[in-house]
């Protein structure tokens, strides 16, 4: 398909269309526009084809005029990267732009850029890509690094849309919340089928308890997602700390038992003394 769309931009870009007048004094010797006077190119057709349209270039001049021909924003391909016009004359120039498989529904954006005698003209590309739009997003493979606390996960989009995602995290501790950090969007868009693997700081863990962090990603038109991990926090101080208070407990235990094995053995000599 895409052959056959090249063998025919290679046949069109040579026709010349009828002459034209020269053009008025002060004016532009050569313009650039879409082709049967449209104010911008317009495609529309579904992911994996290819779509064509057809740039007008005019040489008002008195010279032949070689422009360069080219795209920006989109996957614009011309037959040649220049055509000559000759003066006076207008040239009909197929281009095509070839839409991935990957490439979500809806509208897009793009240019088409000719290039001549020091001058730029840019025309406006709009692009619309026929099928369903689905909104889908989800958090997988959640890791919480307990010796730094960052959290590691990775965004998918499931769906058929660019997505814009938003990230909430929340941790609970054996003792209540540790970690309410409310959504806010990240700086990343994703594309239909792409993941990102990222990572958020947790720069004040706890030194020792047992969480469960929850991370929610949102997006808008899409369901919330949500994924946990588990977590157990114990840092050398705090395990040094809690051996401290097990082993002062534990002594403070063996003299209050001491302490009470002394007083009877007091009020038993008592007893039998009397």
């Amino acid at each position: 398909m895409r052959t056959a769309a090249r063998s025919g931009l290679v046949a069109a870009a040579t026709a010349l269309l009828g002459a034209v007048a020269a053009a008025p004094p002060g004016a532009p010797d050569w313009t650039a526009a879409p082709a049967a006077g449209r104010p911008y190119a317009y495609l529309e057709g579904p992911a994996g084809s290819v779509l064509q349209d057809t740039l007008s270039v005019t040489n008002q001049g008195a010279r032949p005029l070689t422009v360069r021909l080219g795209g920006q924003g989109a996957p614009v391909a011309f037959a040649a990267r220049s055509v000559t016009v000759p003066a006076r004359t207008r040239a009909d120039v197929p281009f095509a732009v070839t839409v991935t498989a990957d490439t979500p529904p809806g509208e897009h954006r793009g240019t088409v850029r000719a290039t001549a005698a020091g001058r730029e003209v840019r025309v406006d590309l709009r692009l619309r890509v026929s099928g369903p739009e689905l909104a889908a997003l989800t958090v997988e493979d959640v890791h919480v690094d307990t010796t730094t606390g960052t959290l590691r996960y990775t965004l998918v989009n499931r769906g058929s849309t660019v997505l814009a995602p938003h990230l909430a995290v929340r941790a609970e501790g054996v003792l209540g919340t540790v970690l309410d950090r409310p959504g806010r969007p990240l700086p990343l868009t994703l594309r239909p089928g792409r993941r990102a693997t990222r990572t958020e700081p947790w720069p004040d863990p706890p030194a020792l308890d047992s969480v469960t962090v929850r991370l929610t990603a949102t997006a808008p038109g899409a369901a919330p997602a949500t994924a946990t991990a588990e977590a157990a926090f114990a840092s050398g101080p705090a395990l040094t700390g809690l051996a401290g208070l097990l082993l002062a407990a534990a002594g403070g235990g063996a003299y209050a038992i001491r302490r009470r094995g002394r007083a009877r053995t007091q009020r038993a000599s008592a007893g039998a003394n009397s």
